[in-house]
């Protein structure tokens, strides 16, 4: 079996956990990565496609990609990851978009992973713990395929969607900045000026953190006072350890 997988990973955490779930589907998996550009691949006998969750909602330039992509009746595994607060309407929303791009949605989980912008919290996951359920959800995807089950999955989220708002946080360059331009090659949204990579396009920046993910120097970050602002919103609602979840 030929799987697709394609991923939208600022940070990395859905990349990883994507991967580990088509993996577990068993067979060969192509990896496209819609992070940083459009992409299509060739035709397979099914698909995952995968998103971060920003705010309760798919973020919108992975929305703009999945609409490129051709889906031609494949069947499609969704996945969001979140950052142990809430996904809300976010597979709602890439089911629509999955299917809009031509894919039979037969299946969705939702995982966890470290939250891109405030890193304690959900720190070091997807965990061994995580990964094992992931590999038991992908057993189980792959033995509802094997049967022919295309039935599709009944989806948490509401329609119309939460208004999409995320806080804007602008990460800019810190002393140890060697303008190698790293961060302007690798922002999803093109914001950050290749030529002077301390003037960031505050309409075009997703706040997705990438910049401060792939910097080799370690030398981008956000200011430490929209930090503390964020960590004290989310202390309360992300305390407690979060599960995955199998949509079948």
């Amino acid at each position: 079996m030929k799987i697709n997988v394609f991923y939208f990973s600022p940070t990395g955490g859905t990349k990883k956990a994507a991967q580990h779930l088509a993996g577990a589907l068993g067979g060969e998996t192509v990896c496209t990565d819609l992070t940083v550009h459009p992409a299509q691949a060739g035709p397979a006998d099914a698909a995952v496609i995968a998103v971060p969750s920003f705010g309760g909602r798919v973020p919108p330039l992975a929305a703009q990609r999945i609409r490129q992509l051709q889906g031609g009746g494949t069947p499609a595994v969704l996945l969001c990851v979140y950052g142990n607060r809430a996904y809300e309407d976010t597979l709602a929303e890439l089911h629509d978009l999955a299917v809009e791009a031509g894919f039979r949605v037969v299946a969705a989980a939702a995982a966890i992973a470290e939250h891109s912008i405030a890193r304690q919290f959900a720190a070091g996951r997807p965990d061994a713990q995580d990964l094992d359920q992931l590999s038991a959800f992908g057993e189980a995807i792959r033995a509802k395929l094997d049967r022919g089950e295309l039935t599709e999955p009944e989806l948490p989220g509401n329609r119309p969607y939460k208004p999409f708002g995320v806080l804007p946080m602008l990460p800019a360059p810190t002393g140890g900045c060697v303008s190698c331009g790293v961060c302007a090659r690798e922002c999803p949204a093109q914001a950050i000026d290749p030529q002077d990579v301390s003037k960031v396009n505050k309409d075009a920046c997703i706040s997705c953190m990438r910049c401060i993910a792939v910097c080799p120097h370690a030398a981008r970050q956000l200011p430490p006072e929209m930090l503390d602002v964020l960590s004290n919103k989310l202390a309360k609602v992300c305390a407690d350890r979060k599960e995955n979840e199998l949509y079948l």
